[in-house]
């Protein structure tokens, strides 16, 4: 079971996404604290500035990124459209 940590900005980000992302990021969730490479997750590692990060997709528009921070704890960083979340 994985434990999920919370970044400041990413709580800051969540209460600006839409409702139904917001639920839908609630229950991927768990999931998530499941298998944090099940397979609805789509979870991928980054590359480039982001190479220490992962990314799962919450939709087809919404990311969340995270980090490892010890074998079974993670933090997200941020959630975000796509368009604008691999620009850190």
């Amino acid at each position: 079971m994985t434990t999920i940590h919370y970044h400041r900005e990413f709580i800051k980000e969540f209460k600006k996404l839409p409702k139904e992302i917001q639920k839908k990021l609630a229950i991927l969730e768990g999931l998530f604290e499941l298998s944090c490479y099940h397979p609805e997750l789509h979870t991928k590692k980054l590359q480039g500035k982001l190479s220490s990060c992962y990314a799962f997709r919450v939709t087809r528009d919404y990311r969340v990124i995270f980090q490892f921070t010890a074998y079974s704890e993670v933090i997200f960083l941020a959630v975000k459209h796509r368009k604008d979340i691999y620009q850190k």
